[in-house]
């Protein structure tokens, strides 16, 4: 009897490296595309939450609140579906950099209180020194990405399942960080004293 072939999961070296790209551009992808769709959802107060930053001039928010649900939904289903990989994850790098930055620039300035603007309408996240870093990382987990190394035969649903185990863990931070920000929170900790 002659054993069926199984596919050598072995991975070292550019094997690895292409593994964890992939694994970190569904994941980044998954997070742009459904931040995306929830802006679009929510498409009238995302101009509030723009101008809230403080960054731009009021003529350029109402653009900005238009192009940026369909940039992030379209840069998700590029990271997913692996297409034009290099481009789509310099773009999703720059992306992620530009919001930690415009974070980053309010809460210097005071301004935690503000809704970060993350997509999450069900749970209002107010800027915090976390989801600056949470951004860091997720741009910094692309840079695999760039290397455009072709993925082992038989790799792909192994990437696929890494990728969605990071969204979910990044679901999971960003509910941690916003309970942790929220009144309630605060109303514990105050009790607690």
């Amino acid at each position: 009897m002659i054993a069926p072939a199984v596919p050598d999961l072995t991975f070292a070296g550019p094997a690895a490296l292409a593994l964890v790209g992939q694994i970190a551009a569904t994941g980044v992808g998954l997070v742009f595309a459904s931040a995306g769709i929830g802006k679009l959802r929510h498409r009238a107060l995302l101009p509030g939450v723009i101008a809230n930053y403080r960054l731009l001039p009021h003529a350029l928010v109402a653009p900005a609140a238009a192009l940026l649900p369909p940039m992030e939904m379209t840069l998700g289903g590029l990271l997913i579906a692996g297409v034009l990989p290099r481009p789509a994850a310099v773009m999703a790098m720059a992306l992620l950099l530009v919001f930690a930055w415009a974070m980053a620039v309010n809460l210097r300035r005071g301004r935690a209180h503000i809704d970060c603007g993350c997509g999450h309408a069900a749970l209002r996240q107010p800027l915090a020194w976390p989801l600056v870093g949470r951004n860091v990382v997720l741009a910094g987990l692309l840079l695999p990405t760039l290397a455009a190394l072709p993925l082992p035969a038989g790799a792909w649903p192994l990437g696929l399942v890494g990728g969605m185990v990071l969204y979910l863990l990044f679901q999971l931070f960003n509910a941690i960080v916003a309970l942790a920000g929220s009144p309630l929170s605060a109303t514990r900790k105050a009790s607690a004293r």
